[in-house]
This record gives structure tokens, sequence and C-alpha cells, in this order.
């Protein structure tokens, strides 16, 4: 053990205090950051699911917060808990898939000004998780809809 060593472990040992006044300076900063990062982490959250119910036969939009989309934003819808491709836009072109199934066959419409999702006509089988991703934002906006019958 060198004398460095030594002095550093008496110093824990036999002055508690002013090791404790040392810690609390150094570690201040770490602390300050961790909570600054905790609250942008609860308060930054946009990553919120919002409950939509719709009754069965009626069409809903899933609206998000932009107010005009850019000209070189790409924006995918997907739905369900395996993401499955559901609509897309990619500049000025945009395309909507029917879904493996089949179930959003002419049924799905995009608002091109601001990327939202009409369904039209939804059925019991439309219940469940949208989820959009616009390339431009880190934001996702995340939609659980339920059908319900009449």
């Amino acid at each position: 053990m060198t004398l460095l060593q030594t002095t550093k472990l008496s110093e824990y040992l036999f002055k508690p205090q002013s090791c404790w006044k040392k810690m609390f300076k150094e570690n201040t900063l770490v602390l300050f950051c961790l909570c600054f990062c905790h609250l942008v982490g609860v308060f930054g959250d946009t990553d919120t699911v919002k409950s939509v119910s719709v009754k069965e036969g009626d069409s809903v939009t899933l609206q998000i917060n932009v107010t005009e989309i850019q000209t070189d934003d790409e924006i995918e819808w997907t739905f369900g808990t395996n993401k499955i491709l559901i609509a897309r836009i990619n500049g000025k072109t945009s395309k909507i898939f029917d879904g493996p199934d089949g179930r959003f066959r002419d049924r799905l419409k995009l608002d091109h000004q601001t990327g939202s999702l009409i369904i039209t006509n939804t059925t019991i089988t439309d219940s469940g998780l949208y989820e959009v991703e616009i390339s431009s934002s880190e934001d996702k906006h995340r939609f659980h809809v339920t059908v319900y019958g009449e």
C-alpha cells in the first residue's frame, strides 16, 4: 500500500465528516444531472397511449399534433403489437396497405396535410394499437382504438 493510499484510507476512516463533504461536492453535479434526466424523461414523455372509442360502422380519425407535415417527412402508421405497416407518406407520395388479412381494404385514408389516419366503416377487428412515427421527430404517437358494437 502506498503512502497516498494510506492517507486516503485514514481520511475516510478517521475523518468521516470531511469525507462526506468531499463526496457531496464531487457528486452534486452527477446527482443534479440524474434528477434532471429523470424529470425530462417523465415530463417529456410523448410515448403515451391515447385511448379512442368508436361505434362499429362509424369513422374515426387518429390525429397527430402536427399542423403541417414537411415535404421531406416520412410518416409510417402501423397496427397491432406486430407493427404491421398500414400506411406511409413519403414526401408527396402516399401508400395505403390493406393488411395481411385484407381487413383495411378501401377503409383507410390519410390526411396529407397533417398525417392523420382516418378509418372508415369501423369493425370490431379494427380494435387494437395504432402507432405513427414521423421521421423528422423523435415523438411517437400511439392510439388504442376500441370499436364497440351497437
